[in-house]
C-alpha cells in the first residue's frame, strides 16, 4: 500500500510592495499545475459589523488584523491534504468576500504574506520559506501603483498611510522574519534566480522534480545600485 505523502507549503514572506505575489506567479509559472496558492491577504478579520468611517482608520499593517485562527486551520487541512474552504477579501470595502473557494489538494502549496514567518504555531507549517528583501523607495512606488489600480485609493490617502503604519510596521513586524527565513532573496534577484527556486521547490514535490524551461514574463527593472549576489541561504 503507498504511503500518502503530505504536500510541502512553502511561505514567500516580506514588505508590501515587495514583490510576494509576482515571485509565487513566477514559481507557478514554472513549476506547473502541481502548484496551489493561497495568500495571508484573504484571512484578514471580517469588519463588516463596522461602519465605513470605522473601518477607514482600521491598521492593516499589524498582525493583530488576521485571524491567525483561521489561518493555521487552513494550513492545518493543507498540510493534511484535505480540501477546505477559504475565505476571500475585498479591499474595496474593506471585508471579507461572499465568495470563497474550495482548496484541492495538489503537492506544493505556495503561500504568500506579510507575517507569515511571524508567529511560531504558523512558521512550523512551512517545509521551506522565502524572504524578500525589498528597499523601502521601490516598495512604495510599487504600493502606490497597486493602491491606485487595483484599490480605487487616491495618492495623498497611499502616502499617508505608507509613513503613518506601513513603513513603522514594517520595521516592526516584517523585517525581523528574515532571521527565520530558509532563502533571503535580495531585490536584485534575475530570471536564474527565480529558475533556481524553482527547481529547489520542484524537488521538494512528492510528486518528483518537473520545471518548465524559462518564464514567459521577463524580471522586472530594479534599482540602480543593486547587490548582487541575491540569494542568501540560512
Amino acid at each position: 500500500m503507498n504511503e500518502i505523502v503530505s504536500p510541502r507549503l512553502i511561505a514567500i514572506v516580506g514588505g508590501s510592495g515587495s514583490g510576494k505575489s509576482w515571485l509565487a506567479d513566477r514559481l507557478q509559472e514554472l513549476i506547473g499545475s502541481r502548484v496551489a496558492r493561497l495568500s495571508l491577504d484573504d484571512f484578514y478579520l471580517d469588519r463588516s459589523h463596522l461602519s465605513a468611517r470605522q473601518r477607514e482608520k482600521l491598521n492593516f499593517d499589524n498582525p493583530r488584523a488576521i485571524d491567525w485562527q483561521l489561518v493555521e486551520e487552513v494550513l492545518e487541512s493543507c498540510h493534511s491534504g484535505v480540501s477546505v474552504r477559504v475565505p476571500r477579501y475585498d479591499f474595496k470595502t474593506p471585508t471579507r468576500s461572499r465568495e470563497s473557494f474550495v482548496w484541492q489538494r495538489r503537492p506544493l502549496v505556495l503561500m504568500d504574506g506579510l507575517w507569515l514567518l511571524y508567529r511560531p504555531t504558523v512558521r512550523r507549517l512551512f517545509d521551506l520559506s522565502i524572504f524578500l528583501n525589498c528597499s523601502e523607495t521601490l516598495r512604495f512606488r510599487r504600493r502606490l501603483a497597486r493602491d491606485l489600480s487595483d484599490r480605487g485609493r487616491n495618492p495623498a490617502s497611499v502616502r499617508r498611510q505608507f509613513v503613518s503604519t506601513v513603513a513603522p510596521m514594517h520595521k516592526r513586524y516584517v523585517q525581523p522574519q528574515a532571521r527565520w527565513a530558509d532563502i533571503v532573496l535580495k531585490q536584485s534577484y534575475h530570471a536564474a534566480d527565480v529558475q533556481q527556486l524553482a527547481v529547489q521547490i520542484g524537488n521538494l514535490s512528492p510528486a518528483g522534480p518537473s520545471v518548465s524551461p524559462q518564464l514567459r514574463e521577463p524580471i522586472p527593472p530594479v534599482l540602480p545600485g543593486s547587490i548582487n549576489p541575491s540569494i542568501d541561504y540560512a
